[in-house]
């Protein structure tokens, strides 16, 4: 084991600390493999986040994410975006969500807002 620990700065250090990362797995909290385990997590969430950054998700795949996880169906939707025509419409992408829309799906369903006011993957296309 390498007892010094060096910032991820390339593809062969990122690769070097997984396989490190895979021998160390499960060693016990607050020993040194273990605090060796977190460094190198830490170490290896700031590389990815800035060679590999993830896109928020769509606002329609988060809704229909959402729906999915509590067991919701279209009708439910409706006191949060209104008509079942407009529910059809949001879900279908053929209709944007207007801000009383975005609020109600954030207060009611906890979907961030951030990730609601994204334009949605057809609204990019155009």
């Amino acid at each position: 084991m390498t007892n010094e620990l060096k910032p991820i700065r390339t593809k062969a250090d990122y690769e070097k600390a997984l396989a490190e990362v895979e021998r160390l797995w499960g060693a016990k909290s607050g020993t040194r493999e273990g605090d060796r385990l977190d460094v190198l997590a830490t170490l290896i969430d700031a590389y990815e986040a800035e060679h590999y950054p993830m896109e928020p998700p769509d606002p329609v795949e988060a809704i229909k994410f959402r729906m999915e996880q509590q067991g919701l169906s279209r009708k439910d939707l409706e006191p949060l975006i209104g008509t079942r025509t407009r529910v059809a419409e949001v879900l279908n992408r053929k209709r944007s969500l207007s801000i009383g829309m975005i609020r109600r799906l954030h207060n009611h369903l906890g979907i961030s807002a951030e990730v609601l006011i994204r334009p949605s993957q057809k609204e990019k296309a155009a």
